[in-house]
């Protein structure tokens, strides 16, 4: 009995101990650390809500419903919490001599909530009440103290996701962010590209520590159907791509510091997810999603609206596909885990362009 009351003691050390470890790894640690217990939290949730999208076929259905799959998860943790707190307590409450598991049950389910009904029998079960109600207690002002830091992270990436929106139209499109730079005469003045690539180069330094630290901001959607922060990025990272490549313009180390800085932040979101990839990925010996008709109709719909452009198309390919290479697989891998949008270049390929137009012809 002495050696079940031991083995019962420390599996309770341990669950218990679980619980507080995932909370402080999802919402305290400021840093990419994944955790086992919320990993579970949010696929469960994920699955079920995959039976009910699964019949959904619209677009815009499956994104109103998918809207609440984030918030919802989020919100499973506390109660996941609080219930492996109180299991790893009823554990300890029988390795101090509660025999009952029923009794054990109520005595740990009263000290957990602070509703002070069950008392124990002695002084370790007293104290053990109040570290239990003490934890209950953290973890509930953990969950609270947190959302609005998630949802000030969320209105920062949202905001510049609808700027875009005006830059480069809605679905986001690499090409019609650099035709409207050339019509308002961006194109032509360094100061204001400058600051162009070096907002999104900012953009991504943030969401690289935003969506690894605090995960459940990467299935946080858009308040537009049509907006994505995944297809955001891969527009801006394709409209910098092209810039670099096949645009005759002077060389602007902005454009490169925004592309770099664009994979990294997707390479260390795709590592939290455990996505794979090839980190050292070279073009042609790695291949990209974009075909080379695909890029020679996109550069000669920007040689016809006037872009200055380089006379070297096999050169400005080449150029392309190794920009491309660094950011192509884990930008699409993103874009299906979290059910983006249609966009050019930047969603999953899957989808096919006719998509985007039922989503047109639906909203009209």
């Amino acid at each position: 009995m002495i050696l079940l009351r031991v083995l019962f003691g420390i599996l309770g050390v341990y669950i218990s101990a679980l619980a507080v470890k995932s909370a402080i790894r999802t919402f305290v640690l400021p840093r990419s650390a994944p955790d086992v217990v919320t990993a579970i939290v949010f696929r469960t949730i994920r699955w079920v809500f995959g039976l009910r999208v699964n019949r959904l076929t619209t677009y815009e259905s499956r994104d109103e419903l998918m809207a609440y799959f984030a918030p919802v998860a989020l919100l499973a943790l506390l109660p996941t919490w609080l219930m492996l707190i109180d299991i790893g307590h009823m554990c300890l409450y029988f390795a101090l001599g509660v025999t009952d598991w029923q009794q054990a049950f109520i005595l740990s389910g009263s000290s957990l909530l602070t509703l002070g009904f069950a008392q124990g029998t002695s002084f370790w079960h007293t104290l053990l009440a109040f570290e239990e109600a003490t934890t209950g207690l953290i973890l509930v002002a953990l969950l609270i103290a947190y959302l609005p830091t998630m949802y000030t992270a969320f209105s920062r990436r949202e905001n510049a996701v609808t700027r875009l929106a005006v830059r480069a139209g809605e679905p986001p499109s690499a090409v019609e962010m650099l035709l409207r730079f050339n019509r308002l005469k961006h194109l032509q003045q360094h100061d204001l590209m400058d600051e162009v690539w070096s907002e999104w180069e900012v953009w991504f330094s943030e969401i690289e520590e935003s969506h690894t630290s605090l995960a459940a901001l990467v299935f946080f959607r858009s308040p537009q159907p049509d907006h994505s922060w995944v297809t955001a990025a891969g527009a801006v990272l394709d409209a910098a791509s092209l810039t670099a490549s096949v645009l005759d313009t002077p060389l602007n180390p902005r454009v490169n510091l925004c592309i770099r800085a664009g994979f990294i932040a997707l390479h260390r979101i795709a590592d939290f997810f455990d996505i794979e990839y090839n980190a050292d990925a070279q073009f042609p010996d790695d291949p990209i999603s974009i075909s080379r008709s695909e890029f020679d109709e996109v550069c000669d719909t920007l040689a016809a609206n006037g872009l200055p452009m380089k006379t070297d198309r096999d050169a400005a390919w080449q150029a392309f596909a190794g920009w491309r290479v660094n950011y192509d697989r884990v930008l699409l891998a993103l874009a299906r885990m979290t059910m983006a949008p249609y966009a050019m270049w930047s969603s999953d390929r899957s989808l096919a362009p006719t998509a985007h137009k039922q989503q047109k012809d639906t909203r009209a």
